[in-house]
This record gives C-alpha cells, structure tokens and sequence, in this order.
C-alpha cells in the first residue's frame, strides 16, 4: 500500500510561511541596497518591492542596520556554516579541503547574488563601521579560522613544508577579494576568466606550500 503523506502541522506551515516572507524581504532589501545605496534605501520601498506592508518589516528586524545585518548572517553567514562543517568533516588531504573551499567560493558566493551582498559590504562599511564588524565577525574570521586549520593540518602531516598559511591565511583568499573587484569595476573593460584565476593561483599556492624544505 502507498503511504500517505501526513499533513504540515499548522505550527510547521505558519513557519514555513514566515520563512518564506522574511525571504522576500531579504531579496528586496538587497535590490533596494544596491539601486538606492544603503544611505537612501528607505523601508517603505523595500516593503513594497517585498509586496508587504512596512510594519511586516517590523516584525523580523527593529531597523534598517539589522535588516543588513541579517542579510548578511542568512545569505553568507549560514552557507559559510555549512560548508566549514563539511569540509571539517572530510577524511581527505589540506589541499583537496583547499579544493573544497575555493570551489565553494567560486560556486557559492561569485557564481551567486551573494557576491552582490559582499560588493554592497565593501561599499557601506566605511560609513557603517558596524557592518564591518558583522561582516568580519560572521564570514571573515569563520573563513580565516578554516583557512588556518587546514593550513595547520597540511603542516602537522607533513603535505606542507610551509606555515605561510597558518600565519597568513589572508593570502589564500586574496585572488577572490580581487575577483570581486574586478569583476565589479573592470570585467566589461578587461575581461577576465575568474575560474582559471583562482584554480592557477591555487596551483601555485600548493607548489610554493608543497616545495623543498628551507
């Protein structure tokens, strides 16, 4: 016999719905952030383009700032969450997790509208010093940590013969920082192919970690 299907308890539907709400509002708080600029984008315009009331607003967030703010933690902080975990789990070598993770940078952040929220961070946060420190707080220092223990794995096995990531992991990630630049600001003028960048600067970051002891 078919099983059937248990019907969504109301608590699951009205949750489901809420989520799907706050989704649509994200999606139009980033549309606004980006046309207006975060200093004028207004509310109401986000709740109209969310096609909700702005009072609904009120609901999630108290403020234009926190509705950033959780733009932020949602749509970057949350993936960054889950592939950390993912790639802590793996049984595999510091260089296939460094695999992992640049793949997931290429993929998940400039192949998506998250690259969007990151140009729109690098934008506001001299104004907004605040947001700097969420964004540091909640996708920066959560990818430095990852880079360092990978870095810090491939050291203690003996795969590198380097500790430059360990100390440094900002040098691993600075071909994206510049992908997302120039992809912003230059890309109709001198195009560039962003993927083989980041698989060539991984090649030469494994050759000059991998290389003959000093």
């Amino acid at each position: 016999m078919t099983k059937q299907r248990m019907p969504r308890s109301a608590p699951a539907r009205k949750e489901e719905d809420r989520q799907a709400k706050l989704q649509s509002i994200l999606d139009a708080a980033l549309d606004i952030f980006l046309e207006k600029g975060f200093t004028d984008a207004r509310l109401d315009e986000v709740a109209a383009r969310a096609g909700v009331a702005k009072g609904t607003i009120y609901l999630y967030v108290p403020s234009k700032q926190a509705l950033l703010e959780t733009l932020i933690r949602s749509e970057i902080g949350g993936p960054i969450g889950v592939i950390e975990q993912h790639i802590l789990a793996l049984e595999a070598s510091a260089e296939d997790k460094l695999r992992g993770l640049f793949s997931f940078l290429r993929k998940e952040i400039l192949g998506t509208r998250r690259v969007d929220i990151v140009r729109l961070i690098l934008a506001e946060a001299g104004r907004f010093p605040k947001l700097a420190e969420i964004y540091h707080r909640e996708v920066i220092s959560r990818g430095m940590h990852l880079l360092r223990g990978i870095a810090e794995q491939g050291v203690a096995s003996g795969e590198f013969h380097s500790d430059a990531i360990v100390r440094f992991p900002q040098l691993a990630i600075a071909p994206g920082l510049l992908a997302l630049l120039w992809t912003a600001f230059f890309q109709t003028i001198d195009p560039i192919d962003v993927e083989a960048m980041l698989e060539t600067h991984l090649a030469l970051m494994m050759k000059a970690l991998k290389g003959p002891l000093s």
